[in-house]
């Protein structure tokens, strides 16, 4: 059961009018006596009913904080420590450099583990990760490396940014990273906990359920945010995780869930797992949008909410794997957002497989102007 099926709730009265009144009349009630606007005893009751709204409140935040559902931050780490699940820490980018000599030697050259290189301006920096060297006769080793700060502030940096020794090395003359940096993340975001600890009870299973599945994929990596688990075939079981807004697992995502998933601890002995990326059904956006006359003085504040619908659409159709391509929620959206009436060429509806996930390869939608009733 999803969490935002379940019905809302509230530990004390947070409605200050409420609040007032109830102290009005159980006072007139209490005393016989009748309290007019200006009473100096009812601007009393006022300010006292005004300190109870307050401490309502404080009340109804923090008996929320004790439910999953409406837990944040600490709150919801003392919630999931409960369950033996912990908010995934930060993680450092990662990335390859390579270490130059001027010219060949007769001898091998040490590049010995932690050596630092930084990027131009110094802001961040790389360590290697083992000790390596450049053979006799060689002119390069590359060796793996991760920055020494977590976080997504690591990633990105293309090939040749990260070329400043820290540490000089004897023969070495330069140094430059050689791929891209990545597989940086910040802190574990409340949401993506929220799911896993509502997962927790799964991966308390050995016989290989869905949810134990799910649990263990989506605890590898804090951009991981869903996944499909199905099996194609007895004894097999087919895993494709999604990352932050629909993104396809790198390689190296897809090695670290293998890894997890194949961990005896976690596989049963019969199972056999296949980890993928998902299969990408492209589509198009093509159409375009209208508003009401009456509307038009708002034309600006319309498109930008229209725009922002259209990103709220996308977000949600890539992030699931096996969502189906429905343009009705597309409309749904628009309408919402402030457009009249909404002409959409494509797409058409489409049903996806558990395996499969949309991505939108074109868009062309436009505003056509404005209409009368």
């Amino acid at each position: 059961m999803s969490l935002a099926e379940l019905p809302a709730v509230k530990f004390s009265e947070l409605d200050p009018a409420e609040v007032e009144s109830a102290v009005i009349t159980v006072y007139e009630r209490l005393t016989q006596v009748t309290l007019y606007p200006g009473d100096p005893v009812r601007l009393f009751l006022e300010s006292l009913a005004y300190i109870i709204s307050t401490q309502n409140a404080a009340i109804d935040a923090a008996g929320k904080q004790n439910l999953l559902a409406y837990a944040k931050e600490g709150h919801l780490d003392h919630l999931g420590a409960l369950m033996d699940t912990f908010r995934l820490k930060p993680q450092a980018a990662v990335t390859t450099l390579r270490f130059w000599l001027a010219s060949p030697l007769a001898w091998p050259v040490l590049v010995p583990e932690g050596s630092r290189v930084a990027t131009g301006e110094g802001k961040l920096i790389f360590a290697t990760d083992r000790t390596a060297t450049v053979p006799a006769g060689d002119r390069y080793v590359d060796v793996p490396a991760t920055c020494q700060k977590p976080g997504l502030a690591g990633n990105g940096l293309v090939a040749g940014q990260v070329n400043k020794m820290v540490d000089p090395l004897a023969y070495i003359a330069t140094v430059e990273n050689i791929v891209t940096s990545y597989l940086g993340s910040d802190r574990e975001e409340d949401n993506t906990y929220r799911t896993r600890i509502q997962l927790a009870p799964e991966h308390f299973s050995v016989a290989g359920p869905e949810g134990a599945y799910r649990y263990h994929t989506l605890s590898v990596h804090p951009d991981i945010v869903d996944c499909s688990v199905w099996s194609p075939r007895p004894g097999v079981v087919d895993v494709r995780p999604v990352l932050k807004g629909g993104g396809l697992p790198s390689a190296e995502i897809l090695a670290a869930v293998r890894a997890r998933l194949n961990d005896k601890l976690i596989r049963p002995l019969t199972d056999t797992v296949i980890v993928a990326a998902p299969e990408v059904l492209g589509y198009s956006i093509l159409g375009g949008w209208y508003l009401h006359q009456n509307d038009a003085p708002l034309a600006e504040t319309r498109k930008r909410a229209v725009a922002a619908a259209l990103e709220e659409f996308l977000a949600w159709q890539h992030e699931k794997p096996g969502r189906d391509l429905n343009p009705t929620k597309l409309v749904s959206l628009l309408e919402q957002a402030g457009a009249k009436r909404v002409e959409l060429e494509a797409p058409n509806f489409y049903v996806l497989e558990s395996w499969q996930i949309a991505r939108a390869l074109h868009i062309e939608f436009e505003f056509r102007g404005v209409e009368n009733d």
